[in-house]
């Protein structure tokens, strides 16, 4: 498939790129050569093929959910450099 050096210009304005006269040629003859690629996978037969997410059959591996009981708020406070209340205290970073 041929692609214009007007597709290019269009492309990389979509992508919201300046491209100089040389790097539309250059990216000219890669998506082309981009194209002539895909156009070349179609005509594989995939007839047989089973749609997949991953080529390896992978799994998640889940710890059980077991509740435990939670951290003591007032020993998690003793570790904090400041605490106002029952709070962290930390400084102001927006005003």
């Amino acid at each position: 498939m041929s692609i214009s050096r007007d597709d290019v210009t269009y492309i990389a304005n979509l992508a919201r790129l300046g491209l100089t006269e040389e790097e539309i040629t250059h990216f000219q003859g890669q998506l082309e050569g981009i194209l002539a690629y895909v156009d070349k996978l179609k005509e594989a037969d995939v007839h047989d093929v089973e749609p997949m997410t991953h080529a390896l059959d992978l799994k998640n591996v889940y710890r059980k959910d077991v509740p435990v009981p939670s951290l003591d708020p007032r020993s998690v406070l003793k570790m904090a450099p400041a605490v106002q209340d029952q709070f962290y205290k930390v400084p102001k970073v927006i005003e």
